[in-house]
């Protein structure tokens, strides 16, 4: 099939990708001219892992291509999704569709013979329904149906996300739709993967619904690491102990601080702004997205507390910048707010990420970066682990301690055991695993 992804960002570059390596003949259209530019030079503008092989491979093979001219590609279509960005809107965090209905209207203009336009951004409910209106509207002689195809993509595991589904949800209104669709995802249908035909507007809401329960998930565990660390008890123990229940599962289940990322925080936000609208409001996700947004900030009380109550004057390690591993995104990651408050406390900041310090400078004033965790580390009274990239799940901790003025050790995703923090010399201090450490003097090298 000749395929059409509008918008090369994330979604739209993996599912682009993917579809290629499927067979089809995939056209990536995008307005960024200095990205299209970089694709066409083999690079690629975002980290995936194997996403630069997967493109490489497709390119080659003449499956794949990249171009800033949508008018033309859309004209021999069979099939344009529109990947887009649907950022929370300034002011009161509703979905901004801008722009998919931007790219709806220009896809309108373009098209010849039936087509199927298929929202792969994640939208409100009902968006299908003006994307169908705006291109009724600007070409009423087109021959189209407008189907709704949310992703379901991990960033760090995308590409096996996409070959290897759970499940791939189509919103069709008009029954023309589906064999096309069953044409695009017949390699994936082959093996097995449930391919869920609804209506439009349900597709829409199974998007929201499942990233707002598996934040609702997230949430519902740290305040259980809250609990623990009050009462005493293990956070993780605790997820084990209800994850074997097979009615609640192990996944999502590990106390941190708080999800960031480019779709629960925006999504969630959405969603509560949808059901207010609607007349039907949804207190526990309202409550959800009140619960982490302040528990981001609440994580560098820990780093104050094992500064004996001050990090004035001080300088802060914090290793791991991006929401989570494998990935360079730092969209509404809880390092921003992590860093803010420590800075607001009146702490220098020193800062590592493997991949994401490109993605991270413009988000942060007055913070040194490094390449390398020691070097990071050198000369702060508290290291503060964000992020569970490998390149920190076996660091050498005596020789952390080694580098650093002080004594301090917060692991915000409980990667190392208190013991072996406290025998290599460390105040350590964790999410969810029994009382937080007394306060004592903060040892410094200068003693």
């Amino acid at each position: 099939m000749r395929i059409v992804m509008t918008g090369s960002g994330y979604v739209g570059l993996v599912s682009g990708a993917c579809l290629a390596d499927f067979g089809h003949e995939i056209i990536c259209v995008d307005k960024d001219e200095r990205k299209i530019a970089k694709l066409r030079e083999g690079g690629v503008p975002i980290y995936e892992p194997g996403l630069a092989d997967l493109i490489a491979r497709n390119v080659k093979a003449g499956r794949l291509s990249f171009t800033t001219d949508l008018a033309t590609s859309v004209a021999d279509a069979d099939v344009v999704f529109i990947a887009v960005g649907t950022p929370a809107r300034r002011g009161d965090g509703h979905a901004d569709l801008s722009y998919v209905y931007d790219a709806a209207r220009e896809i309108a203009g373009a098209l010849k013979g039936f087509t199927v336009v298929v929202t792969k951004s994640t939208v409100p409910v009902g968006t299908g329904d003006e994307v169908e209106r705006v291109i009724r509207e600007t070409n009423p002689d087109a021959q189209f149906a407008v189907a709704s195809n949310p992703e379901f993509l991990r960033e760090g595991a995308a590409i096996e996300d996409f070959k290897r589904p759970d499940r791939i949800v189509v919103g069709i209104e008009d029954e023309r739709a589906r064999p096309v669709m069953e044409e695009v995802y017949r390699p994936l249908y082959l093996n097995q993967a449930p391919l869920l035909f609804t209506g439009r507007r349900t597709s829409e809401l199974i998007k929201y619904a499942a990233n707002a329960f598996l934040a609702m998930k997230i949430t519902y565990i740290n305040e259980m690491a809250e609990l623990c660390e009050r009462v005493g008890a293990d956070v993780q123990q605790v997820a084990r102990g209800i994850g074997l229940d097979n009615r609640i599962g192990s996944k999502f289940l590990h106390a941190g601080p708080g999800y960031g990322g480019s779709c629960f925080p925006k999504d969630t936000l959405a969603l509560v702004k949808t059901a207010e609208d609607s007349g039907a409001p949804i207190r526990l996700i309202e409550t959800t997205v009140a619960i982490n947004e302040s528990r981001k900030r609440a994580m560098a009380r820990k780093v104050i507390g094992v500064c004996n109550g001050s990090v004035r004057g001080k300088t802060i390690a914090v290793l791991g910048l991006t929401f989570k591993p494998n990935t360079d995104d730092m969209r509404d990651a809880p390092s921003l707010s992590i860093i803010q408050a420590l800075q607001d406390g009146g702490a220098q900041i020193r800062a590592f990420d493997p991949e994401g310090i490109e993605a991270a400078q413009p988000l942060l004033q007055n913070v040194d970066f490094f390449h390398d965790p020691y070097a990071a580390a050198q000369g702060a009274s508290a290291v503060v682990l964000v992020t569970e990239w490998d390149a920190l799940r076996a660091l050498d901790l005596s020789r952390l301690r080694g580098v650093m003025a002080g004594n301090g050790l917060v692991d915000l995703r409980n990667i190392y055991r208190p013991e072996v923090a406290e025998a290599a010399g460390f105040i350590y201090d964790s999410v969810g695993r029994g009382m937080a450490p007394e306060p004592e003097m903060l040892v410094e090298a200068a003693e």
